[in-house]
């Protein structure tokens, strides 16, 4: 990075108006690399000069190629959003969201073998199998293949017939009445047509006629005696209506309707389209799109491209999350389509469960790029936006307070890193000077140590795990514990979010607590389970850790008692044997070669251990 360049840089936008417009970056040969919107210039455009080496690695990059930039002031932040729009078909920068129609298509296969088997195929082969398509949805084909190999109990095995004719007992399929077990050898060929033939009509025409066309049959069978042939077609017909039935779990009353759920990855925002038709879900598109600014900008900016592009848009489309954007995104897509697409944001019912079910699915995208499961960032991202957070909380630490008797208070601090528990990095925090039991003040003690290890470690340079800064506090306690933390945070001049875990009368997870109210999570599975998950991890490490510091300083005075041992000497020699038990099974020579250990106080030891005879023997 030439940092002789980003201070001329950062110098020219620090000249550019607090007004709406656009900006256009340019590399070294003039060309434009990217193009952003504003709603003040000026501190839009600083931001890409200031604090280079926190840049996102895409964001790095391009800041690393600008050469110069110019600007265009506009009167309202609309004009910027269609100027921006446009400037990005004309140029097609390379750090812009550009969506291309590159969807490939998908068929059904109907192989060419004797007992022909239907699947799913990316691209048609250069074969003798039957294609039926395309299709442009991989979804659409791939739930409509299953339906009809379960519906009329295909094989889907990896076995050929009849070379594999007996070989082996029918599998689980056929015993949970899912298939036919062709394998067992007792399936004419006939039978079998017959049923693929039905399969088939069910893919070309839909339920609806494949219902009717069997009913007549069934009928037939039944009038010329052929019961057995008639049970045959009334189970198949029962598979297609339960089939049927199971598709009306996501039937919405909406003709048409979009619904969009995103999740922010480290550098990317992961994008899941729900495409309702008629009632029906239709459709899934995913997408993911390099983050070179905040999340909601991208996915604004995917929204418009999209919907501009697009052959048909719905009347109406569900968003996981409010965009700031949202009314100027309307109004650009009206004037540009002709006709209204209304962004809501769903908060309870059936419309928010859909939000959550595309929320859900972009998560399942992130975590196959990253390693991580989907429920993680899905609980995570619902955390963030329950809490009213910029970004889901990646990096949490956990607080909780722990004491037996009075005599042994301490903290625990827990953190979790991407939902799961990064227990290298747990801290435990004896309380000092203080006799008796206070929550609060020993909360405060904690969490202003806890800070002050931060801003030694950003002096020294120090890497112990305090040098982060969290996302997010999760204190165990109500507001009282909540108002302690923040006044420690704002005396350290750090805005960290901060909120109670809150249990029940029976000690369970309830309810997160901002500083003036309760926020329910039960209504959210994922969150709860998340916030429950952390709440008994915190509490288990501190009281874990005031148990053995409570038996510890139990045997400390026990020590204590000894001539010749203080408690200097009895903490010595715990630390070295580790247990009391170690330190019975010791000879006089092991006690005084003990750290801060004599002769005369190891035979002193030996003797209150094992009694006067032994030690003269």
């Amino acid at each position: 990075m030439d940092m002789q360049k980003i201070a001329e840089l950062r110098k020219k936008a620090n000249t550019l108006p607090m007004e709406p417009g656009v900006y256009l970056m340019r590399d070294r040969r003039g060309e434009i690399i990217y193009v952003g919107k504003a709603k003040k210039l000026k501190n839009r455009v600083t931001s890409y000069f200031r604090g280079v080496e926190r840049h996102l690695p895409k964001v790095y990059r391009m800041v690393e190629q600008v050469q110069d930039f110019d600007y265009i002031v506009t009167d309202s932040e609309f004009e910027a959003l269609v100027l921006e729009c446009s400037l990005i078909k004309l140029h097609s920068p390379k750090y812009n969201i550009l969506l291309k129609d590159d969807k490939g298509y998908h068929y059904v296969c109907v192989t060419k073998e004797e007992y022909p088997r239907i699947r799913l195929a990316l691209q048609k082969g250069n074969d003798d199998n039957e294609y039926i398509g395309p299709f442009i949805s991989s979804m659409v084909v791939k739930q409509t293949v299953e339906e009809a190999n379960r519906a009329f109990l295909l094989p889907t095995c990896r076995r050929k017939f009849p070379e594999d004719f007996g070989k082996e007992r029918p599998c689980l399929n056929y015993h949970i009445h899912q298939c036919m077990g062709v394998c067992s050898g007792k399936i004419s060929q006939e039978t079998y047509r017959e049923a693929l033939e039905e399969a088939l009509q069910f893919i070309r025409t839909g339920g609806v006629q494949s219902v009717e066309k069997l009913t007549e049959r069934m009928q037939e069978a039944a009038e010329v005696l052929d019961f057995e042939r008639a049970a045959r077609y009334r189970d198949r017909i029962s598979a297609i209506r339960h089939i049927t039935d199971q598709q009306k779990v996501i039937a919405f009353p909406h003709e048409s309707l979009d619904v969009l759920g995103w999740v922010q990855g480290e550098d990317k925002v992961y994008c899941s389209l729900l495409v309702l038709r008629e009632g029906r879900l239709r459709d899934k598109k995913d997408f993911s799109f390099d983050c070179m600014g905040e999340p909601e900008e991208v996915v604004t900016e995917f929204l418009l491209s999209y919907y501009m592009q697009a052959e048909e848009a719905p009347s109406e489309v569900f968003l996981e999350r409010e965009l700031p954007d949202r009314l100027l995104l309307e109004q650009l897509l009206r004037e540009h389509r002709g006709k209204k697409i209304q962004f809501t944001v769903p908060q309870r019912g059936e419309s928010r469960k859909l939000c959550q079910m595309a929320q859900n699915n972009a998560a399942q995208e992130l975590a196959r790029d990253t390693n991580r499961t989907g429920k993680e960032i899905a609980a995570l991202t619902e955390l963030g936006r329950l809490l009213g957070l910029q970004n889901p909380p990646d990096y949490i630490e956990a607080f909780d307070i722990s004491n037996i008797g009075g005599q042994t208070i301490v903290g625990g601090m827990t953190v979790f890193r991407r939902g799961r528990p990064e227990k290298r990095l747990y801290k435990k925090f004896t309380i000092k000077d203080q006799a008796t039991p206070d929550d609060y003040a020993a909360m405060e003690q904690m969490l202003t140590r806890r800070l002050t290890h931060y801003r030694e470690a950003a002096e020294t340079g120090k890497k112990d795990g305090f040098e982060i800064l969290p996302d997010l506090w999760l204190i165990d306690g109500g507001a009282g514990q909540v108002a302690v933390a923040k006044r420690v945070a704002e005396q350290f001049g750090l805005e960290i979010p901060i909120f109670g875990m809150v249990k029940d009368d029976r000690h369970r997870t309830r309810a997160i607590r901002a500083e003036n109210e309760e926020i329910a999570i039960r209504s959210s599975q994922s969150v709860f389970r998340l916030i429950t998950n952390i709440q008994d991890e915190t509490h288990r490490y501190a009281i874990s850790f005031s148990r053995k510091r409570h038996q510890k300083t139990g045997f400390a005075s026990t020590l204590t008692t000894i001539p010749g041992i203080g408690e200097q000497r009895a903490t010595k020699l715990l630390k070295h044997f580790k247990s009391m038990a170690a330190i019975r099974s010791a000879d006089v020579e092991a006690l005084a070669a003990a750290p801060g250990m004599n002769r005369p106080a190891a035979e002193a030891l030996y003797r209150h251990l094992h009694g006067e005879q032994q030690a003269e023997n």
